[in-house]
């Protein structure tokens, strides 16, 4: 419920860019990307009556696309026209004017307790960590203020989270998963799991239960839809324009790099790393190891070639954590466990043939945003530097190395906030921190 202090932060980095002489800011919404003559059409989002263009066109060098997802509402009938989104700044302003509203109307003269009881019913559909996060939000923001302001209803409000799965944050630890549901427990949350919505109209939503089949609708006065997200119709025709119009999700390579159009980078929720698997490049490997053309790699051969394949295949190293292997040598052992002085290109082939179950594509997080963010940044600055001397791994069919690193995320954890001054988390290292100690972690982690 904090979105005017959000927004008013994001006006002092506005400012600063327009007085950066080096970069141009427009509020405006691109509509379609024009790859063949390397144009945006853009149009603008002021809804006013002012004279002048509403539509223009910008030409690039390089594009970064980063405009996110939209909510995914699995065309479920009712859900745009009748529920609130968590997406966009304006949807949070949104939001609390909606709430506001609902006080007002259930303290009205005239209404009967039911009335009022459907007004202040507070309908949250999704348990992921954003639907979680609201529902902790809202709770705190009645608790807080609004039952001072409208202390003849603060009995009558009611917050239910409806989830499909078997628990909330069913993406955690089980052991989060149950800490939550208790502490929604305490707080007089109601959670409905195992409920699929099937509609929804501006008075009830209607939903059916997996377990029993049955179909049940429930009144409201407000519906929060949380259920994760959907690439943006300018995305989708970009796609189709590049080659990818069969894929869910604009691909890249691991340089954030989109496939199959030159000069355009993607971040953020909006693309995926198609990160490129060991196997299509396994006899280009086993050639450029094999330094003397013996038809047989060494241990000594490998181990000259080990960080290159580290740097360019990270699920190499997923793989051998999940074994518990400590070294890529380890994959060539026999299959009795012996160790072998040398391989041949078969037997390289068996020994990394599951490698590649151990590929795994990012969360669509701020976290991961902000990480790539960084990255290409990085990249833009010093491409000069590079061109001459590049920094990155070998290129194992070709010559010479990769102009930069491949981007890498490093995970610093998931949050999950719970109101009452505690949040949940599950940190790198298989560690779960749960309670208030956890909520000041969050605030060092996020809120600086």
């Amino acid at each position: 419920m904090k979105e005017t202090r959000a927004a008013q932060n994001l006006f002092p980095l506005l400012f600063n860019c327009v007085r950066n002489e080096e970069i141009q800011f427009w509020e405006a919404e691109c509509m379609k990307i024009d790859t063949a003559n390397k144009k945006i059409l853009c149009r603008s989002t002021i809804d006013n009556n002012l004279v002048g263009n509403e539509k223009f066109s910008l030409e690039y060098d390089y594009l970064v696309i980063a405009v996110g997802a939209q909510v995914n509402t699995f065309n479920t009938p009712g859900v745009l026209e009748n529920c609130h989104f968590l997406k966009e700044v304006e949807d949070a302003q949104k939001i609390r004017r909606s709430i506001i509203d609902c006080f007002e109307k259930a303290v009205l003269p005239g209404l009967s307790e039911e009335e009022q009881r459907i007004n202040l019913h507070f309908v949250i559909v999704g348990g992921g960590p954003t639907g979680v996060e609201f529902a902790a939000e809202l709770h705190d923001y009645v608790q807080e203020d609004l039952v001072n302001l409208y202390p003849t209803v603060k009995d009558l409000v009611k917050i239910t989270v409806i989830q499909s799965g078997d628990h909330i944050l069913n993406m955690f630890d089980e052991r989060i998963s149950y800490f939550a549901e208790q502490k929604f427990r305490r707080d007089s949350i109601e959670v409905q799991t195992g409920c699929r919505v099937i509609s929804v109209s501006d008075k009830e939503i209607t939903m059916k239960l997996k377990s029993k089949g049955e179909i049940c609708s429930v009144p409201h006065g407000l519906v929060v839809w949380s259920t994760g997200v959907e690439t943006r119709p300018v995305v989708k025709d970009f796609m189709g324009q590049i080659g990818q119009a069969n894929k869910r999700i604009l691909a890249t390579d691991e340089w954030l790099r989109v496939k199959g159009c030159e000069d355009v980078y993607a971040l953020g929720d909006c693309a995926t790393i198609d990160q490129r698997k060991i196997m299509e490049d396994i006899a280009a490997i086993f050639k450029a190891a094999d330094k003397d053309n013996s038809g047989l790699l060494t241990i000594k051969e490998l181990k000259d070639v080990i960080d290159d394949i580290l740097e360019r295949y990270p699920q190499v190293e997923h793989y051998l954590k999940s074994k518990h292997l400590s070294d890529v040598t380890d994959l060539l052992k026999d299959p009795k466990g012996n160790d072998r002085d040398e391989v041949d290109i078969e037997g390289f082939k068996l020994a990394l043939s599951h490698v590649d179950s151990q590929t795994k594509n990012l969360p669509a997080t701020a976290q991961v945003a902000a990480q790539q963010g960084a990255y290409l940044s990085k990249c833009f600055n010093r491409r000069h530097q590079t061109e001459d001397n590049p920094e990155g791994p070998r290129r194992f069919k070709g010559s010479g190395r990769h102009q930069f690193h491949p981007f890498r995320y490093k995970h610093f954890g998931q949050f999950a906030p719970l109101g009452g001054e505690q949040a949940a988390a599950e940190l790198p290292g298989d560690w779960v921190s749960i309670g208030h100690s956890t909520q000041w972690l969050w605030y060092s982690v996020y809120a600086r």
